[in-house]
């Protein structure tokens, strides 16, 4: 079998950084104390592209609906029957303050959200997206108060809701997450597998202390060279993986360069994470629950099994990283947003049922993202560029059955409206952030460490977790 030459330094690069980061760590967040208890897990779904808020929680109310109607008619028309409003699947939330007396619904293509909502295992989070300090309508357009750098600009949005800043951003306040529970002890000899991704996360996971461990959609190391060719029929193949995990593992380097030293360190170290994490893997006992065939069901059952073996990795605090793309609802959304709909409705169900089936349905979050949500008026058959967004959280700890925030009213010109219904998110980002942290076991000098903007908002953000 051959092996993907840039992917296999890839691999090993990032193994032996994911590794070399903890090396001696000095402990940056030593002089706090985060609450490591137990076992706790976070696992991000970044959705690519911009998730169409209005298409997460669709207006359902008869005045809402038909308001709906009148901003997106084009559009609707192009869903049919799908979007008819005797087809979405009504919401009946415990209280109704995000909503300011409407109703919402899920689309039909999201059974298994509904019926995690409806058993108080998932809510919603209305109206979020990056915000330096809270913004008005009038301030926005006067230009009176901060607002992030360049709004709108997928690569920024994505990086700014992973790290509080635009593309460049060097820390993601996963990372910095990490960074505090390993200062406070958590993960005892293997704080390499803290945070781990199963895609491209960015900055999200990474720390002043902390890097991401990478591992492939069917759970393994990415890159697995090494047993590819000890598996090849040639004794040739056998002798040359053999020679060359010993050269890469540096095990008769005997250089005096501290920058040579240095990189056979890490190398050899990123050897030994994977076959660290190769050896828990042949522990895992197949998961009864069934996944589906599309990517985000892959990743999540990655994760899932990778929980599966926190003894044997002595982690007690993780963080996971997958994602979905497709989500730039410019043009045939209503052909091809319905079936990410199903993919995600469906690969968070399955992995609830194996966290349920793994006995930590209460010790794992799983938590929305994505680069911004959408416009409510449509550029004939999509939606352009938004700002604030509606986002899904699940889990046995989360205050479910209930929708947080503020649901924008689905009415061009609305006092949130910045322009097309692109509008204002009501939450920011580090507010979002803040309560998965706080649940996570940080305290609120951590929080505010990791969170930089935090302290610009009101500290008594909904709680929902």
């Amino acid at each position: 079998m051959k092996a993907n030459r840039r992917e296999f330094f890839k691999g090993i690069g990032a193994s032996a950084m994911a590794t070399a980061a903890f090396a001696g760590r000095p402990g940056f967040f030593s002089a706090h104390a985060a609450d490591t208890s137990g076992y706790k897990a976070l696992v991000c779904v970044f959705l690519f592209g911009g998730l169409d808020n209005y298409d997460l929680l669709v207006p359902y109310d008869t005045t809402s609906y038909g308001e709906f109607q009148a901003a997106r008619p084009s559009l609707l028309s192009q869903y049919g029957s799908s979007r008819a409003r005797s087809s979405l699947l009504a919401l009946s939330p415990l209280t109704s303050s995000a909503l300011g007396g409407r109703q919402v619904a899920l689309p039909p293509e999201m059974p298994q959200l509904k019926s995690l909502f409806d058993a108080g295992n998932a809510a919603f989070v209305a109206n979020v997206g990056p915000l330096i300090e809270p913004i008005t309508l009038t301030q926005f357009q006067n230009g009176s108060a901060r607002v992030p750098a360049r709004l709108f600009s997928h690569n920024d949005q994505q990086t700014t809701w992973k790290a509080s800043a635009p593309e460049g951003a060097q820390f993601g306040w996963a990372g910095l997450f990490a960074d505090a529970v390993l200062a406070a002890g958590a993960n005892g000899s293997s704080p390499q597998f803290t945070a781990i991704t199963v895609d491209e996360a960015g900055p999200f996971l990474t720390g002043r202390q902390t890097a991401p461990y990478r591992i492939s959609e069917a759970g393994a190391p990415e890159v697995r060279v090494f047993e590819e060719l000890a598996m090849s029929s040639t004794p040739k193949s056998a002798e040359f993986s053999s020679m060359l995990r010993s050269n890469l593992g540096a095990s008769q380097f005997v250089g005096t360069h501290v920058l040579e030293q240095d990189m056979a360190l890490k190398v050899s170290n990123g050897l030994s994470t994977n076959d660290t994490f190769s050896n828990a893997r042949a522990s895992i006992s197949p998961l009864s629950t069934a996944f589906g065939e599309g990517g985000l069901s892959a990743q999540l059952k990655a994760v899932a099994e990778t929980i599966s073996i926190r003894s044997q990795l002595s982690a007690t605090r993780q963080v996971f990283f997958v994602g979905l793309g497709g989500f730039d609802t410019h043009s045939a959304q209503a052909f091809s947003l319905p079936p990410l709909l199903t993919e995600l409705d469906s690969a968070i169900g399955a992995f609830q049922a194996a966290m349920a089936e793994l006995g930590v349905v209460n010790d794992v979050t799983l938590f929305t993202a994505s680069d911004f949500g959408r416009t409510l008026s449509v550029n004939g058959d999509g939606t352009d560029h938004g700002w604030g967004g509606n986002h899904i959280v699940v889990g046995g700890s989360v205050m479910g059955g209930d929708i947080y925030g503020s649901v924008a009213p689905p009415v061009l010109g609305n006092s949130l409206d910045t322009g097309a219904g692109r509008v204002i998110p009501s939450l920011a980002v580090e507010q979002y952030a803040s309560q998965l942290g706080s649940w996570f076991g940080l305290t609120s000098s951590e929080l505010a460490t990791a969170l930089p903007n935090l302290r610009n908002f009101d500290q008594n953000t909904p709680r929902f977790i």
